[in-house]
């Protein structure tokens, strides 16, 4: 893991070859003797890890450590020191060191420790930046994406949620339809009135009747009192019909007919009583297909999708994998009091390349499983579950044997100039005419990435050769 790093020590000849061992690794070192020195950099640039001797002229290797912890404590910091004693060990853990190496010792041993500092320090960034891209999805309440397929659902939610038109939300099992009903009352006039949910697939035709709209004192074994129903407790607000495509052909008259008159008779009653509540329905089936196939009324039909909103399937929706992944993880964190704050790399990449045949519900059920496994402070292969462990790792969607493993073609772009851009070690000049492609055209593309999100470790991509 190559990094920038910074190396404090008051014997220069100690200086010289810790940084020249770690420019033989290529990384980017940086020197000084003394503590202040040292803060005076960090306070005008940026390194992934600190290395400091503990014995310093001055101000101590700890009272640097303790200034660094207090103020930069994204930046980790390894100390060394010739004095191995057990008191010094914890002294320096106190300080807020990330680890601690006594003299002497082997370039190798420091070199490890500190690439697993700078992946710290990676995954933390991440971690924030993933956390920034959250919140700024939060404008839709529970839906987390980014994606262009996410961004097209948000604008319907936005221009439908001050309308009262009935809503069809169709897309595969799992991919969060009721979300979509919610946030359309969420932002709706109508979001003081009550959100009602039922699934049509639940229940059998006699009780559904009576769940939507209500019976009569006697209407049957068991009813001995009057109870109003779904469409009047909705009243004002908005009623959800999940899985509509299940509901049986009698009750579909029904409902059409209620739909019509905006009133509904209860079961065994006299009289109808009027309702005013806002229709959102959703179904994984292809309703045109059932209607074809004489299992779904035409008329209803036409009556519930005024406009349809199209949930895309998770395996469709790119970096929202990650983004959806951070959400659940602090989610289930929090709920658990596990100090898990992240995901590791290679967890990351499987959780990017399965296909996610259950969707959203998968992916919430893969994470919720990993915190409760996890035995560090961030997600690791081991905590996932088999099959996605065991999943043969895909080559970016050329090898796919099914439309379930293709990649979007804006998705295979972005990847393969992100991996160009690393191959060239970030010099955009030498990237975009490798590529073909003109530098501005490059410029924006790399831009309209880190504003959807999309661009990890975007200090990663430097200038510095471009001049």
């Amino acid at each position: 893991m190559k990094g920038r790093i910074l190396v404090v020590d008051d014997d220069r000849a100690m200086c010289d070859m810790v940084a020249a061992d770690l420019e033989s690794r290529g990384n980017e070192v940086v020197t000084t003797r003394t503590a202040t020195d040292a803060w005076d950099k960090l306070s005008t640039a940026d390194f992934d890890v600190v290395v400091t001797d503990l014995s310093l002229g001055g101000m101590s290797g700890l009272d640097l450590c303790e200034r660094i912890v207090a103020n930069r404590e994204d930046i980790p910091v390894v100390l060394i020191t010739a004095f191995g004693s057990m008191d010094t060990a914890i002294e320096a853990i106190r300080a807020g060191a990330y680890d601690y190496i006594t003299k002497p010792f082997e370039p190798d041993q420091l070199a490890l420790t500190l690439d697993r500092a700078i992946r710290h320090r990676q995954l933390t960034d991440e971690l924030v930046r993933l956390r920034r891209v959250v919140r700024q999805t939060e404008h839709f309440g529970p839906m987390v994406g980014r994606s262009a397929g996410m961004r097209r659902v948000y604008d319907l939610v936005e221009r439908l949620a001050n309308t009262t038109a009935s809503v069809l939300v169709t897309g595969e099992s799992g991919t969060g339809k009721e979300l979509v009903a919610r946030a359309l009352h969420e932002m709706s006039p109508r979001n003081e009135g009550e959100f009602v949910a039922v699934n049509c697939a639940a229940m059998p035709e006699n009780l559904l009747e009576s769940e939507l709209f209500g019976h009569a004192r006697g209407a049957f074994t068991g009813a001995r009192e009057a109870r109003d129903g779904l469409f009047v407790r909705a009243d004002g607000g908005t009623l959800f019909l999940d899985e509509i495509g299940e509901m049986p052909p009698g009750m579909q008259a029904k409902l059409l007919r209620a739909l019509q008159e905006g009133r509904v008779r209860p079961v065994g009653g006299d009289r109808e009583v009027a309702f005013d509540a806002r229709l959102v329905t959703a179904t994984n089936r292809s309703l045109e297909d059932e209607v074809a196939a004489s299992r779904f009324r035409e008329d209803l039909y036409y009556r519930i999708n005024v406009v349809q909103i199209e949930l895309p399937p998770l395996r469709s929706r790119g970096a929202d994998v990650l983004l959806l992944a951070q959400h659940f993880l602090e989610q289930y964190a929090a709920r658990y009091g596990a100090p898990v704050k992240g995901i590791g790399r290679e967890a990351a990449e499987r959780l990017s390349s399965w296909h996610w045949p259950g969707n959203v519900r998968e992916l919430q059920n893969c994470i919720e499983r990993a915190v409760a496994l996890a035995r560090f402070d961030h997600i690791g292969v081991d905590d996932l579950p088999a099959r996605l462990r065991d999943a043969p790792r895909r080559s970016g969607g050329f090898d796919a044997e099914s439309p379930d493993d293709l990649v979007p073609l804006a998705d295979l772009e972005r990847r393969y100039i992100l991996h160009a851009l690393e191959v060239i070690g970030g010099n955009k000049t030498a990237t975009a005419d490798a590529l073909g492609i003109d530098r501005k055209t490059l410029y924006r593309k790399l831009e309209r990435y880190a504003k959807e999100g999309l661009l990890p470790g975007t200090d990663a991509d430097t200038d510095a050769e471009d001049a």
